[in-house]
This record gives C-alpha cells, sequence and structure tokens, in this order.
C-alpha cells in the first residue's frame, strides 16, 4: 500500500458518513472500491483517473463530477448509487441561500430569467463561470466551479424544463475572462438554436427604456404548484409565489420578450459580435451592433 492509500485508509476511518453528503459519497466510493479489491490507483487506471483524484473523493477533500460517478458505477457495478448521490452531493456545495434555487431548478417544468449584466448559471462555460466566482472570492474556486455547472444538468434530463433567457446586449460585450473565454461562452450560447427548449433572446441597446431596469429576476412555473418569481441581491434569494408578485414579474417579462429581438435574430446578432469583436481579427473597441 503507497503512503497515500495509506493517508486515505486513517481518513476515511474518522470520516462520518452522516456528516454530509459529501461525506456520505466518500464513504460509499471507498466501501465498493475495497469491497471490488481494488486499491485506489487501480480503480483510477480503470476509470481514467488518478488514484490522487480517487483518494481526494473518498476523503471529501475534493468533489466528484457527474463523469467521474457514472464511470465507478460502471466499473464497480454499484447499480447507480454514485451518479444518484452525485446532484445531492454538488448541491450541498452551493452557498445555503441559493439551494433552494437549485430545487426550484430542478423541478420547474418552465424557468424564465432576465439577465441585464451576465450570462445566466444555467448557461454558463466553465471557463466563464469560473471568471465569475473568482471575481469575488477566489478560494475553493474548482469545487463551486463544479457545483455551479451541476445546476446544467436540468437541461439534458429525459423531460428537460423549457428554458427562456432574455439577456441585455451588453451581456455580449462585457468581457469576463478574455476573449477566448469570451468566444467560448457565446458559442455555447449558439449551440442551443436549434434546441426548441433552451431559448435566448437578446435585448438591444435600442430598446432604451424597458421593464427590466429595476434587475434580474427569475419565474419559475411547476406542474402542480403555484409559480413561483424570484430575485436576488449580494447576500441571499428572495424567492415568492404571492401571485400579485408573480403577476407582476410576468407582465414585465411578457414586455421584455417584446422589447428584445427574435431568437433568430438574437443568434445572428451574438455570432456577429463573437466574430468581430471576439474572432482572430476582433478588436476590444468595437461598437455595439444593435
Amino acid at each position: 500500500m503507497s503512503a497515500h492509500e495509506g493517508y486515505g485508509v486513517a481518513h476515511i476511518n474518522i470520516l462520518d458518513p452522516s456528516a454530509s453528503p459529501l461525506d456520505y459519497y466518500g464513504y460509499e466510493l471507498r466501501r465498493h472500491r475495497e469491497a471490488a479489491g481494488l486499491t485506489q490507483r487501480q480503480l483510477g487506471d480503470v476509470i481514467n483517473y488518478t488514484g490522487s483524484l480517487v483518494g481526494q473523493i473518498e476523503t471529501a477533500r475534493k468533489l466528484p463530477t457527474e463523469a467521474f460517478s457514472e464511470r465507478v458505477d460502471a466499473a464497480l457495478g454499484t447499480g447507480g448509487l454514485l451518479s444518484r448521490l452525485v446532484g445531492l452531493v454538488l448541491r450541498s456545495q452551493l452557498p445555503a441561500w441559493f439551494q433552494q434555487v437549485a430545487e426550484l431548478e430542478s423541478r420547474a417544468t418552465e424557468i424564465y430569467v432576465f439577465q441585464p449584466q451576465l450570462v445566466h448559471g444555467l448557461l454558463q462555460t466553465e471557463e466563464y463561470a469560473r471568471a465569475v466566482l473568482a471575481a469575488v472570492d477566489d478560494s475553493d474556486l474548482d469545487n463551486r466551479t463544479v457545483a455551479r455547472l451541476a445546476r446544467q444538468r436540468i437541461l439534458v434530463k429525459d423531460k428537460p424544463p423549457v428554458f427562456w433567457a432574455v439577456f441585455g446586449e451588453g451581456v455580449l460585450f462585457q468581457e469576463i475572462g478574455g476573449r477566448e473565454v469570451m468566444r467560448n461562452q457565446l458559442l455555447r450560447l449558439l449551440s442551443y438554436e436549434r434546441n426548441p427548449r433552451v431559448n435566448v433572446q437578446v435585448l438591444p441597446f435600442t430598446a432604451g427604456v424597458h421593464t427590466g431596469l429595476p434587475g434580474s429576476f427569475d419565474l419559475f412555473r411547476f406542474p402542480d404548484d403555484p409559480a413561483l418569481a424570484y430575485t436576488e441581491d449580494y447576500e441571499t434569494g428572495h424567492p415568492t409565489a404571492d401571485p400579485h408578485a408573480v403577476e407582476s414579474r410576468s407582465l414585465r417579462y411578457d414586455h421584455l420578450q417584446a422589447a428584445a429581438l427574435s431568437v433568430k435574430d438574437s443568434a445572428e446578432v451574438i455570432r456577429q459580435v463573437m466574430e468581430e469583436r471576439y474572432g482572430e481579427q476582433g478588436t476590444a473597441d468595437r461598437r455595439p451592433l444593435a
């Protein structure tokens, strides 16, 4: 047994599987690995990850990903246990006040978002998300990024919600993470162009005064529960099921969609900004297109 493997065993012996979803995941990973008679390194070789990473996840020092969980389930014959656990693990790593949002996203059949400054988290690339998260706090950045991106699994599940996003045109020009990061982020938005369940509209600068000026907000609709409206500030989120608040924000959203470019025209603007501002010949001082 390697020194690293020995350290993992020493740590896991005091790991309390009831302490957190991450601890429970690590406990189950080690239990199934040992039942299969594999060392951390051997399991890593089978699933194409390092033994060191296996050890870090077993000792709750690193977050697992969905891909890691699926490979371990297949290698160890767990019946999909870790793939079922990983969503709970990743959601538990979100700020406490934001965990409710992730839960709402996972239950909703329709999601409508307005963002005047940033690409919404459900559509962010890894590099864009890292840049946004690091702007205020760069501690534990790997795990926080994994947790944020895990929310996007709702868009590829068997019955994904209808997701509608209206972005201010400034989102396309706000250079977050550098030109390459922005180019890849705009490519991500364009990748949904033919997906009828993910719709992106750009609200042009020429729209002038509009109903989204007070700030970003989300709307969630469910098959059996009342619709919810959601806003947030720097410290916490504010969901409400108050019918008047939901109706007011729904009306605002209708006006935003009417003022925004069509989905088709929005894609053309995104493509033009991507090529002219963030392409090989792009320049940082190009003026907005709309």
